[in-house]
């Protein structure tokens, strides 16, 4: 995933945009206004540094995850109350509702590991954490949604 310095911004946010708006959607729990103001954000502060950062791809998902991060820390007053996602499909309904009971880290593993694909080394890497911790994360991720969602498959 590794994008050079002489790749321009257009070509970072093609190959990086999508699956990062994924993954803050997953990391905060189905908040898509967060999940637009944190991408954007962490877009607009990687075009802001420019060429002084040397991995682009891995700055703009540190920055955003940590804008989320700081975002979800944040009290929530009564004009912050988002109101629910509405979705279609109510398996998706149960698996938000599920991860809302895993810590931001832990989904934020999950979603990059299985959802991305990503090894974890590589998901360390993104999440600004050791590759020890992502296991860790993803052990109780694991145990927690099989509790929530039924250990059928033992997957």
């Amino acid at each position: 995933m590794g994008l050079s310095d002489d790749v321009g911004f257009d070509a970072l946010y093609a190959q990086v945009g999508p699956r990062l708006w994924r993954a803050i959607l997953a990391y905060t729990g189905g908040r898509r206004d967060l999940a637009d103001d944190v991408v954007a954000e962490a877009f607009a502060r990687t075009l802001e540094h420019g060429g002084s950062v040397r991995r682009r791809d891995a700055y703009v998902y540190r920055i955003a995850f940590r804008l989320a991060a700081a975002e979800l820390r944040r009290p929530a007053t009564t004009h912050d109350v988002p109101e629910r996602p509405s979705w279609d499909d109510p398996g998706m309904v149960e698996l938000l509702d599920a991860f809302s009971h895993l810590s931001p880290g832990q989904r934020a593993a999950v979603y990059l590991r299985y959802e991305a694909d990503l090894p974890v080394a590589e998901v360390a890497r993104l999440m600004g954490t050791s590759s020890g911790t992502v296991r860790i994360h993803l052990l109780r991720a694991r145990r927690t949604l099989a509790a929530l969602l039924g250990d059928d498959d033992h997957d």
